[in-house]
């Protein structure tokens, strides 16, 4: 609506994870750098945590783009709060067995032949489970971490991602069997108040602005960065409105007042 105003070809920010606008702030880069380095070497599991819209699901997205498509077969679990059986049949329909059966043996017993047919055939078998912190049953976690006992010439042939908000980290610590597999961490903290105004210059770019530094004055940014947190979610929603209140006054920049006005009216 406000894209031909402000000279974009889309809207800059949508909350949706588009690996196209990805920021690649430095801990960003730590995490998917973890991530892939837990995946390519076979380390079996681990974990990347975060506060509510702070970037894991997009992360998870530029980590499986950077995954052969050729070499790795992937589960990505986007609602995890199933029950332990239900959960290995979603594995086994992403891994591309139809109609998994019925019977949680059966379903094990798919899910290793899988595997391991993968691995003898040169490929690597991933899960992602996101929001891995709304799993309220111990069951659930105990499968996942007995998909790692699937090993052939003492290789893991799964990798299992775990993604979640911060009392992911808590569930995961009292389960020390579990913990014990995990092999590495990573944690996606806030926005600096100078990442905040890179990240919405960026954004601005990535969507077609020619001068992106201009759109936002720099109090508005200052604004957003205070009223949001530094959570890019929270970002997106309130530049998002900011523009096109700014458009329906006819400004040629997102002044702070625009951000204040909106801030009441979000709650952000």
């Amino acid at each position: 609506m406000y894209e031909g105003y402000w000279g974009l070809r889309e809207k800059p920010f949508e909350n949706t994870p588009d690996p196209r606008f990805y920021f690649a702030s430095s801990q960003h880069q730590e995490a998917c750098a973890r991530m892939l380095y837990c995946i390519r070497e076979r380390k079996g599991a681990a974990m990347l945590t975060g506060v509510f819209g702070c970037g894991k699901t997009v992360v998870s997205q530029v980590i499986l783009q950077e995954l052969n498509q050729e070499r790795y077969r992937t589960a990505v679990i986007t609602n995890p709060r199933l029950s332990d059986l239900d959960l290995l049949r979603k594995i086994a329909h992403h891994l591309g067995i139809q109609n998994p059966p019925k019977d949680k043996a059966d379903v094990l017993i798919l899910l290793e032949q899988l595997t391991a047919d993968n691995a003898k055939e040169g490929r690597d078998t991933v899960i992602v489970v996101d929001e891995a912190h709304a799993i309220h049953d111990p069951g659930v976690f105990e499968e996942l971490r007995l998909l790692l006992n699937f090993q052939w010439h003492h290789q893991f042939l799964v990798t299992l991602l775990l993604l979640g908000q911060p009392e992911l980290a808590a569930i995961i610590e009292s389960n020390k069997p579990l913990e014990q597999r995990i092999s590495l961490k990573a944690r996606l903290d806030p926005l600096s108040a100078e990442e905040t105004r890179d990240y919405i210059r960026y954004r601005l770019q990535v969507a077609g602005h020619v001068n992106p530094s201009a759109v936002f004055t720099p109090e508005a940014v200052r604004m957003v960065y205070e009223s949001t947190g530094g959570i890019p979610r929270r970002i997106n929603r309130l530049c998002d409105i900011a523009l096109l209140a700014a458009m329906g006054l006819k400004l040629t920049a997102v002044e702070a007042f625009i951000i204040s006005d909106e801030v009441k009216g979000l709650a952000v």
